[in-house]
This record gives structure tokens, sequence and C-alpha cells, in this order.
């Protein structure tokens, strides 16, 4: 409950500041990746896993990534699928012998993303140092 005369977001911590910057808004910066949200879709542990794997592999097969990401069957497949339905990766699936093997790349735009989303985590660093 409020103090009397207490500003409503006041809670007891004295004079109510500014509201929160909200995660991926920087002081001073107006251009991208300062005023941009992260990419949630890139920013979820095992995405950004898969697409750092990616970015210095040319392609992954569905086990290799299943081992470095040291991650089950089901939880590999439900994240890649979201990489491949924003067309960050791409899945190919071929036969060796009679033995079915699932290959991913990562594509240009999911480089792209990658590179946006490094760049805003330096900038976030920089700025929370730069305080």
């Amino acid at each position: 409950m409020a103090k009397p005369g207490a500003a409503p977001d006041d809670r007891g911590r004295g004079k109510a500041g500014p509201p929160p910057r909200p995660l991926g808004a920087l002081p001073g910066r107006t251009d991208a990746p300062g005023t941009a949200e992260l990419d949630r879709l890139i920013h979820e542990r095992m995405r950004l896993g898969i697409v750092s794997a990616l970015a210095v592999n040319d392609t992954l097969s569905f086990n290799d990534l299943k081992k470095l990401m040291r991650t089950t069957d089901g939880n590999l497949s439900v994240h890649a699928r979201k990489l491949e339905d924003a067309a960050y990766i791409t899945c190919t699936k071929k036969f060796e012998g009679r033995v079915p093997r699932t290959e991913y790349r990562l594509t240009t735009a999911g480089r792209r993303a990658l590179e946006r989303y490094l760049d805003h985590m330096e900038a976030l660093i920089k700025a929370t140092r730069d305080r």
C-alpha cells in the first residue's frame, strides 16, 4: 500500500525514478541495435547454441548438434524447427545407405541475425560498463 502523498509507483523506495529501460534500449542510441529489442528467437540458449555452432561449421548433422548441445532428440528438434521456420537454418534429409542423415546449415539470413544479435549484446555490455 502506498504512503499518503506518495506516487502510486513509489513502493517505499523514496522518490520514483525514471521507468526502467527495456532490455535492448541503450542510452543515447537511436539506431539499431540500440533501440531494437533483442532477437528473442536467437536469445534462447539452445537456439543461440545451434546458430553459433553452425556459424563456425559449414554443416552439422543432427547427431553432431545433439552432442554439442548436450540435449535430447525432441528438444533439439523443436528448437531447430523454430530456426528453420524463421529461415535462419536449413535442414536437409538424406540417406547414407539405409541410414537417414539430417544436416543443418546456417542461412545468410541466419548469419545476419546472429551478427545483429552479437552486435546488440556487445552494445549492451559496453553501455553497462560505461555507466
